[in-house]
């Protein structure tokens, strides 16, 4: 916690007070790089963004509102001297629908754009049950499911760019230390949250656990496949830290900036800059090349995502399960 506070480095040589220009200022290797961020139209996401479009990225925004992908574009291009507006490319995306994601897909790959990196940043947080168009609960379709699917369907022109140019691919999943709240049988809870059942007691604090402990069962078992693949291509997940973004959005009001303000005072709170970072290192940094299924918090690695046979084996029946979820929801298997 001191550490944290004082923003002390650690291994990286970056801490929790590293902003994400800070940690990507020795990148000039990007110019070559397309990198698709999820949730880049305010917060984590577009500061994500800005920063990789200014060391020279080539930029996807899939977004649900293309009026507010449109805008943060506008927002990034008008601070980067000399940055040409095309290397940004605004696409339709919205994670809670499946059939959105393999639309996605299927324009993105007709670009014939190489894709070297995807950061799944996009997260929601449901104070009230509402359920996605194929019916499940939309803290999970948007946080996990949908990415689940977007990975998936993206993995092979991740891996035929990685063997192309010999770049490695990276994939970045981005959690939260929220994820270890969630108790009692995932998959029951799964079953609960996969039927459009609006009847049932919703406690959207343990709903927004589970879809991020998901994503980390999601970072471990990938990592397991690529690994078998022996694909060029890498996952990890991170925690950006406590900060005020968007997600906070439907709970405006006095308690909320109170609690926010006392936050901020007592330097738990991170700025956005700052908690950009952790996912800009780990898609950018020379330090990060074949690391895999790890853990990523303060720019520093915390651990294997892995760390016992068990959090492995829920891994592996998480991926059935989703797997199972979107094909019956699609009337076919996926590839």
């Amino acid at each position: 916690m001191l550490r944290y506070l004082v923003g002390s480095a650690g291994a990286s040589g970056y801490g929790s007070k590293s902003t994400a220009e800070e940690v990507t200022r020795s990148c000039t290797h990007l110019s070559s790089i397309t990198v698709i961020v999820t949730g880049a139209t305010s917060g984590i996401g577009e500061e994500t963004t800005r920063v990789l479009a200014k060391r020279g990225a080539r930029i996807v925004i899939p977004a649900r509102n293309l009026k507010a992908a449109e805008e943060a574009k506008t927002r990034i291009v008008s601070e980067l001297e000399c940055f040409d507006h095309s290397r940004i490319t605004v696409m339709v995306l919205d994670l809670s629908s499946l059939n959105s994601v393999m639309n996605f897909v299927s324009e993105f790959e007709s670009l014939n754009l190489p894709l070297n990196v995807l950061i799944n940043n996009a997260g929601r947080f449901c104070y009230e049950r509402a359920s996605s168009e194929d019916g499940i609960e939309m803290t999970f379709a948007t946080n996990y499911l949908g990415h689940f699917l977007l990975t998936k369907l993206l993995l092979n022109k991740m891996t035929e760019t990685a063997k192309s140019t010999g770049i490695q691919g990276r994939i970045v999943n981005v959690t939260s230390n929220i994820h270890s709240g969630f108790s009692g049988d995932i998959f029951e809870y799964l079953s609960q949250i996969s039927r459009n059942n609006n009847n049932r007691e919703y406690d959207a604090t343990r709903a927004y656990a589970f879809s991020k402990l998901a994503n980390v069962l999601h970072t471990v078992q990938l990592a397991h496949r690529l690994q078998e693949m022996k694909a060029n291509v890498t996952v990890n997940c991170v925690h950006p830290g406590v900060v005020r973004t968007n997600l906070n959005r439907d709970r405006e009001g006095f308690i909320t900036d109170l609690i926010f303000y006392l936050a901020s005072k007592s330097k738990l709170l991170k700025t956005i800059p700052q908690s950009a970072a952790t996912s800009c290192y780990v898609a950018t940094n020379r330090n990060v090349e074949n690391v895999n299924g790890k853990y990523f918090a303060d720019c520093n690695e915390q651990g294997s995502c892995d760390s016992n046979t068990k959090s492995a084996h829920l891994a592996e029946r998480l991926w059935s399960a989703s797997e199972t979820i979107v094909s019956t929801l699609n009337g076919k298997p996926q590839p």
